[in-house]
């Protein structure tokens, strides 16, 4: 959940009552602790969803009289269509809209996830306005619920525009200039002659498929550098090979 910028997690009646506690818990967090920290425990559904305006279970397989069944991306990508998110928020007060780089996205977004061992109850799955299905190998379509949440999150976060990428550490790379290339394929084509790959006599297309070879290539400063490098090779050798 941190990793893609949320942090607003409520646990229904777990197995453990100490569970944000647990010397377990607090290893897999991976250092996410604040998110436990603020994590809440209520005994019911009911207590967990208050304030949600917009609830969206999770299950592998649609269920029989249940909420439409669409896959994540599907439905987030209607969720914030301008048309539909006006239907979802005149319910809402008017602040209750937030915007996120243009887009109105509805305050009281939910996802709702079944137990690791036993997945979605039906009667939390009917009392959804949507069932997310997660698009999976056909035949094998089973995801632990880490998995879930963490796929869920990512296509959530992206829907709502994502985060920008670090910046490279890399140095800035310079593009050989055409003069450059050129210049290089001269001493190619010098080299070729003398190792005996070209016939000056018939060059044929050799240097034209050359050319079109390097410029593809996107030949940088280094890159011409390394290979008039490679051309000064050949060219010697072939030279101490006549002596």
């Amino acid at each position: 959940m941190k990793t893609m910028g949320f942090d607003d997690l409520v646990l229904v009646a777990p197995r453990w009552a100490n569970v944000l506690r647990r010397e377990e818990t607090i290893q897999r967090a991976s250092g996410a602790n604040d998110v436990l920290a603020n994590a809440r425990i209520v005994e019911t559904l009911d207590e967990a969803l208050d304030g949600v305006s917009h609830l969206c279970a999770t299950a592998m397989t649609p269920r029989d009289f249940g909420p439409p069944t669409r896959s994540p991306r599907q439905h987030f990508e209607w969720l914030l269509n301008a048309e539909h998110t006006n239907e979802c928020s005149q319910a809402l007060e008017p602040e209750k809209a937030l915007n996120f780089e243009g887009r109105s996205v509805p305050d009281g977004v939910a996802f709702l996830f079944g137990s690791e061992r036993f997945g979605m109850r039906n009667e939390d799955v009917y009392r959804s306005h949507v069932c997310l299905s997660i698009p999976t190998l056909p035949t094998f379509g089973s995801l632990n619920l880490a998995a879930a949440v963490q796929i869920i999150a990512y296509e959530w976060r992206l829907a709502l525009g994502g985060f920008e990428l670090p910046p490279s550490g890399a140095p800035a790379v310079r593009l050989a200039s055409a003069q450059a290339v050129q210049g290089m394929l001269a001493h190619w084509e010098q080299a070729l002659v003398d190792v005996g790959f070209l016939d000056p006599a018939a060059p044929k297309k050799l240097m034209p498929r050359l050319n079109q070879l390097f410029n593809r290539a996107q030949l940088t400063e280094e890159d011409i550098h390394i290979l008039r490098g490679v051309a000064k090779a050949m060219r010697q050798g072939a030279a101490a090979a006549k002596a």
